[in-house]
C-alpha cells in the first residue's frame, strides 16, 4: 500500500503561485511514477504534470507547459508542483496520484493510489 498526503494549496491571485507537496508513505517510492491531475467543479479529473521514477522526464498538459513545472525528491519522498502565473481557470482540486510501474501516464484510470486532494482557489 501507498499513502499519499498532498499540500500547499490556498487562495492566490490571479498571476501568483503556488507550490504543492505531495507526500508518500508505504512502498518504495523511487522506481515508480508520479502525477498531479486536477478537478473543477462539475468537470471530469484531469491531468496535469507527470514525471518518471528518477525524475529525468516531465510531462505536462498543453494548458499549463510553460507555467507549470514538476519536480520530485526521492530521498525526501516527495513530489512538487510549481504552479506560477496561475489563472482562475487553474482552481481546482488538485490529487496526486502513483502508479507502481516506470512508465508515465497521462490517464486517471491507469494510476493506483491517490492522495484526499488539496483545494487550490485563483481569485481574478
Amino acid at each position: 500500500q501507498v499513502q499519499l498526503v498532498e499540500s500547499g494549496g490556498g487562495l492566490v491571485q490571479t498571476g501568483g503561485s503556488l507550490r504543492l507537496s505531495c507526500l508518500a508513505s508505504g512502498r518504495t517510492f523511487s522506481y515508480c511514477a508520479m502525477a498531479w491531475f486536477r478537478q473543477a467543479p462539475g468537470k471530469e479529473r484531469e491531468f496535469v504534470s507527470a514525471i518518471s521514477c528518477s525524475g529525468g522526464n516531465t510531462y505536462h498538459a498543453d494548458s499549463v507547459k510553460g507555467r507549470f513545472a514538476i519536480s520530485r525528491d526521492n530521498a525526501k519522498k516527495t513530489t512538487y508542483l510549481q504552479m506560477n502565473s496561475l489563472k482562475p481557470e487553474d482552481k481546482a482540486v488538485y490529487y496526486c496520484a502513483y502508479r507502481p510501474t516506470r512508465v508515465v501516464s497521462t490517464t486517471v484510470n491507469e494510476y493506483d493510489y491517490w492522495g484526499q486532494g488539496t483545494q487550490v482557489n485563483v481569485s481574478s
